[in-house]
């Protein structure tokens, strides 16, 4: 009885096993067919005349999509590289150079640019945190969508110039740098746009480019500072100096709406601790403009140490601060951004 009870019980479990065995493999091969790739994926559309297309993959289709633009810009830039020979690019980027840096810079930065203008036309999620997407845009869609891009850049920075009277001339200045980070990529969208209407040149806007940044230039070379340090600041004067010539500004006498008195006061407290003299400081820089009024402020608390007695922890704080300006800029420490 017990033998049979066994044999039966043995028979049960190869059963089991069986059975199991069978769903497991019936899951791989559910499995295995929701991993099959959809043949746009394996064998996607290729670029013509008219249409870029690319695909893409990520965690969601948000993820793919983006992954897909960088794809499509990649695209683009290959075009640039077979197209350049009979391109012309200036020093910002568009006419004549036959330096292969310059055609290698210019791939670089097109793969940055942002592609607005396209149109999703397939999506599949594969799985869990895995989809894919196929992407197109025309070709003159996306070149009127980067030309109306940069009218609108435009338009907002001639707003800007005409407002420059409104404001000081290191407001001015200000403006200007934000002006010319915005157009930054300008050049290399310019290019873009010549790949893809060759008829278009863009030297309006490459004009446009030259007239901000000499104008930037004038005004940054006009611009003066003059320093005065109170007693206990002497030591600071160098390392502001220093910072404001690494910004192009002269530093020196001046006059008019363009000079400005910078002041700098130093309130320091003399302790001791584990064998070290501090020279605690606490110090205010002011930006004053002709009229005397303050254009920029900031307070600094420094505190420098030294073994060898006060006035070697106070040339601490003045190296403290020659750091501090090299690391973060002279616009953070007066308060206001060069």
């Amino acid at each position: 009885m017990n033998k049979r009870i066994k044999y039966f019980s043995i028979l049960l479990l190869l059963a089991s096993l069986i059975f199991l065995a069978g769903c497991a493999a019936q899951k791989e091969v559910e499995v295995a067919q929701k991993k099959v790739l959809p043949s746009w994926y394996v064998n996607p559309p290729q670029t013509t005349q008219t249409t870029l297309y690319a695909i893409g993959e990520g965690e969601d289709r948000d993820e793919a999509v983006k992954n897909a633009l960088n794809m499509m810009a990649s695209t683009l830039s290959v075009s640039i590289s077979s197209q350049f020979d009979s391109q012309k690019v200036v020093q910002e980027g568009l006419l004549n150079t036959h330096q292969s840096t310059v055609v290698s810079k210019t791939q670089s930065n097109v793969k940055k640019i942002r592609i607005s203008s396209y149109e999703l036309i397939e999506s599949h999620k594969l799985g869990f945190k895995n989809h894919i997407v196929l992407i197109k845009s025309q070709k003159q869609k996306l070149f009127l969508s980067l030309k109306n891009e940069l009218e609108q850049k435009f338009s907002l920075i001639d707003s800007q110039m005409k407002s420059l009277p409104l404001h000081h001339a290191l407001e001015q200045l200000n403006i200007y740098k934000k002006a010319k980070n915005e157009i930054g990529d300008v050049p290399d969208v310019l290019v873009v746009m010549n790949v893809l209407e060759s008829a278009y040149d863009g030297k309006e806007y490459l004009q446009k480019i030259d007239i901000l940044n000499s104008s930037y230039e004038k005004l940054a070379s006009s611009i003066t500072v003059a320093i005065t340090c109170d007693a206990e600041s002497k030591n600071l004067e160098a390392a502001i100096r220093e910072g404001f010539s690494s910004k192009g500004v002269q530093v020196g006498n001046g006059s008019g709406n363009t000079h400005f008195n910078v002041v700098v006061k130093s309130n320091i407290q003399k302790a001791s601790s584990y064998g070290f003299t501090l020279a605690r400081s606490a110090i205010e820089i002011s930006i004053k403009d002709s009229k005397g009024s303050i254009v920029a402020s900031n307070k600094l608390n420094i505190v420098g140490q030294s073994t060898q007695g006060y006035e070697v922890a106070k040339e601490s704080v003045a190296m403290k601060l020659d750091e501090m300006i090299k690391k973060e800029g002279i616009g953070k420490i007066i308060g206001f951004d060069l």
